[in-house]
């Protein structure tokens, strides 16, 4: 029984693609597919740290290569996708976890900061899944995980374009559920809530405090927390589940 379990975590063969792979959560999630056999693709907007990432997960005995993209570029998306099927043969899991965390007060917010937000955050997983779409097609159990934030299910006090850009990746996560269904290919999202990552650290101390002290549990979680989560999505595991979103927040939206 113990094996059966085990055996629909087992990824081996399969080809992940994770965006925003060379550090925080995405890194985590990363290491996380390779170490249950997956062939990873860690995509990121700079080059040295994408193949450090890439080079890490291969001298633990994992199966990775580096393609650095950025997610807001159209062109690095098909170019990104190209070089995975290139290098793997297909695509069977892709990790949408590139984000912009720009932040700008109501009655502050530029045009420019709006788009650049949108650029990665919206469209850049939207355009990723499409290019990718052939693929998952193509593959056996094809899954999409769509890295959203808890902070979608609250009010986004100064973190609104970053919070109303990850509520529509949850709209889209539903929409590309239902319109991909039938062709097996099944598309969650998972919300974090406070995790221990550069981009939360990098806020003021502040409003790192705050965000702890509104969870149940009183600490920001490390990065690694968030990949047996992302294992489940990704496998057989969640072979029923699709449209839905997974809550890993600390208590945070228990209001």
């Amino acid at each position: 029984m113990t094996s059966q379990i085990t055996n629909r975590f087992d990824l081996t063969g399969r080809v992940a693609i994770v965006t925003g792979g060379s550090r925080g959560i995405g890194l985590a999630i990363a290491q996380g597919l390779a170490e249950v056999g997956a062939k990873v693709v860690v995509a990121s907007r700079k080059a040295e740290p994408c193949e450090e990432a890439a080079t890490g997960i291969r001298a633990s005995g994992g199966e990775a290569v580096a393609v650095p993209a950025h997610i807001g570029n159209l062109e690095d998306i098909d170019r990104l996708v190209d070089q995975t099927v290139e290098t793997f043969g297909g695509v069977d899991i892709l990790v949408n976890n590139a984000a912009n965390p720009l932040a700008q007060p109501m009655g502050s917010m530029t045009p420019e900061a709006f788009a650049k937000s949108y650029e990665v955050n919206v469209r850049g997983p939207l355009f990723l899944l499409q290019a990718a779409l052939p693929h998952l097609k193509a593959s056996p159990a094809a899954s999409v995980i769509n890295v959203i934030s808890a902070g979608v299910f609250t009010r986004g006090t100064y973190v609104a374009l970053y919070v109303s850009g990850k509520a529509a990746l949850l709209s889209l996560t539903r929409s590309m559920a239902s319109e991909l269904a039938p062709y097996g290919i099944r598309v969650n999202a998972l919300a974090p809530g406070t995790v221990a990552t550069q981009m939360t650290l990098n806020t003021s101390e502040e409003m790192q405090r705050g965000s702890v002290e509104a969870q149940l549990i009183k600490r920001m979680a490390e990065p690694d927390e968030m990949v047996p989560a992302a294992l489940f999505l990704a496998s057989g595991a969640s072979s029923f589940m699709t449209g839905q979103v997974l809550v890993l927040d600390g208590g945070l939206t228990t209001h």
